[in-house]
C-alpha cells in the first residue's frame, strides 16, 4: 500500500507493507462546467423554486448586497461573480448600488490578500471600498428578526436586513451537524449574532440524555433540529436569492444552482452527496487521512470526524492536519481544557457556546489519533492526541498500538481528501 498525503506545499509518502489495503475513500470524479458564465446566466433566467428570472425581481433603487463566504470556504466565487455583476448591470443595477458582505459567522475576517483571492482580482479592484465584514459581537450591527419555533433568538446583520435585495452565495459540502453546508448556513451562522449561533448549535445535544442528539447527523437536513432551525432562522425575508456551487476534487465548479433558498440548496445537496459520499465496504483498523489546507484544527476536525466514520472500534487514525493557525475558534481551547466528555456536556447544558460541540466531538476521537501537524505539542496534548514527527513515525506507532490490541494485519483505508469525503456504509440513508 503506497500512501500519499497532501501536506502544505508537499506530499507525504510512505509504503505500508504490513497492512491489508481496502479501497481508498475519495471524492468522485466530475468534469468542470464548460462555460461558467453561460451556466450562471441560464440559472438566473430559470431559477429553481421561483416563478420569475432574477432580472424581474431586482429593485429599482437601493443596495443589492451579495453575501460571500470567508477564507475558510472555497466556493470559486471569483469565477461566478464577474458574470453575476455583468448580469445585474445589464438589468439596471448600477455598480455603485452593489456591495459585498463576508458571511464570517464567528470566524476571523479575511485578510486583504484573502479578499482579493475570494472575490477575484477584477471584482476586488472595483469594489474594495464596498466590501464589509460581518461582526457577530457588535449589537449595533445586528437586528432582532424574531425567535424560531425551537427558541433561538434570531439576530442578523443590519446591512443585510436593510438592503434592497440580498443575493446569497456559497458552496455545498457535507457538514457534520448542519447536514450540508451552503444555503441557509450563509445566513445562520454566516451573518448571525453570537447568541443566535450559540443557541442554534446547542441543539446538537440530546434534550434528555447526556449525548449528542442522534438526529443531528452529517448529510441529514430533514428531521435534523440544527439544520431545520438554521433554515427557519434564515427566513427573515422572503426575497433572498441563492447561488450555490458544488466543486469537483480539483476545486473547479462542477455544478451551479440558483433560485429559492431551500429549492436551489436542495438540488445542490443532491449533487454534493453523489460526489462527496464514498461507499464504505468495510471499516478499517487504520485510517490514514488528510485535512488538506484547513487553516486550524476547528476546520481540520471535519476530516477527523469523517475518518472516524470509517474506523473500527479500537482502531487508529493518522491525520495530516497542518493547521498553521493553531487550534482556532473563539474559546475553543477553554472547552478542551474541561478535559472529559461529561464535563463538556455539563458545561454545554449550563451555557451554550459555539465551539463546545466541536470540543466534545474531538475529545471522543483524538485519543485514537496520531497527528502530523504544525500545531504545538501542547495544542495536540490538549486535543487528547499525539503528535508524530513524520509519517513513518506515525505508521510505526499505529502498528505498535494495533499489535497491542491483537491486530497484526490491520485493514487500512486511505482518505486523501478527508475534510470533504464522507464514508457511507451499505444500506445507510444519509438523508432522513
Amino acid at each position: 500500500m503506497r500512501i500519499a498525503l497532501p501536506y502544505l506545499d508537499r506530499v507525504l509518502e510512505a509504503d505500508l507493507s504490513w497492512g491489508r489495503p481496502l479501497p481508498p475513500l475519495d471524492i468522485s470524479e466530475a468534469p468542470p462546467l464548460k462555460d461558467v458564465d453561460a451556466a450562471l446566466y441560464a440559472a438566473l433566467e430559470a431559477p429553481l423554486g421561483l416563478n420569475a428570472p432574477l432580472r424581474e425581481t431586482l429593485p429599482d433603487r437601493g443596495e443589492v448586497l451579495i453575501l460571500v463566504s470567508d477564507s475558510f470556504r472555497q466556493t470559486r466565487a471569483d469565477r461566478f461573480l464577474p458574470p453575476l455583476i455583468r448580469y445585474l448591470e445589464e438589468h439596471g443595477v448600477t455598480g455603485d448600488r452593489i456591495a459585498f458582505l463576508f458571511a464570517t459567522g464567528t470566524h476571523r475576517p479575511p485578510t486583504d490578500g484573502e479578499r482579493r483571492a475570494i472575490l477575484g482580482e477584477s471584482v476586488y479592484a472595483r469594489f474594495r471600498d464596498r466590501v464589509y465584514d460581518h461582526d457577530p459581537q457588535n449589537p449595533a450591527g445586528l437586528v432582532n428578526t424574531g425567535t424560531t419555533s425551537r427558541g433561538t433568538p434570531v439576530y442578523l446583520n443590519r446591512r443585510a436586513c436593510e438592503a434592497a435585495a440580498v443575493i446569497v452565495t456559497g458552496t455545498v459540502v457535507f457538514h457534520y451537524f448542519g447536514g450540508f453546508g451552503g444555503g441557509r448556513k450563509s445566513i445562520l451562522p454566516g451573518i448571525a449574532g453570537k447568541a443566535t449561533i450559540a443557541a442554534n448549535h446547542a441543539l446538537n445535544l440530546d434534550p434528555i440524555a447526556d449525548r449528542l442528539n442522534p438526529d443531528v447527523a452529517i448529510g441529514r437536513t430533514r428531521g435534523n433540529p440544527v439544520a431545520e432551525d438554521m433554515l427557519e432562522g434564515s427566513q427573515f425575508r422572503r426575497d433572498l436569492f441563492l447561488i450555490n456551487t458544488v466543486l469537483n476534487r480539483n476545486g473547479q465548479i462542477a455544478g451551479l444552482f440558483a433560485g429559492d433558498l431551500a429549492a436551489a440548496h436542495g438540488a445542490a445537496c443532491d449533487l454534493a452527496r453523489s460526489l462527496y459520499g464514498a461507499p464504505l465496504r468495510e471499516r478499517a483498523d487504520l485510517v490514514i487521512a488528510s485535512a488538506g489546507g484547513a487553516k486550524n484544527f476547528v476546520q481540520s476536525h471535519k476530516a477527523l470526524y469523517n475518518a472516524w466514520q470509517a474506523l473500527n472500534p479500537g482502531g487508529v487514525i493518522i491525520l495530516a492536519a497542518p493547521a498553521p493557525e493553531g487550534l482556532g475558534g473563539n474559546r475553543f481551547a477553554e472547552w478542551l481544557a474541561l478535559g472529559t466528555r461529561d464535563r463538556i456536556i455539563a458545561a454545554l447544558r449550563a451555557r451554550a457556546e459555539i465551539n463546545g460541540q466541536t470540543a466534545l466531538s474531538t475529545v471522543e476521537k483524538a485519543k485514537n489519533t496520531l497527528f502530523l501537524t504544525e500545531m504545538t505539542d501542547a495544542d495536540v496534548h490538549m486535543l487528547g492526541g499525539r503528535k508524530s514527527a513524520s509519517l513513518e513515525d506515525a505508521l510505526a506507532e499505529a502498528r505498535r498500538r494495533l499489535a497491542a490490541n491483537g491486530v497484526t494485519a490491520p485493514a487500512c483505508i486511505l482518505m486523501p481528501s478527508a475534510g470533504y469525503t464522507v464514508p457511507i456504509e451499505a444500506g445507510a440513508t444519509p438523508e432522513k
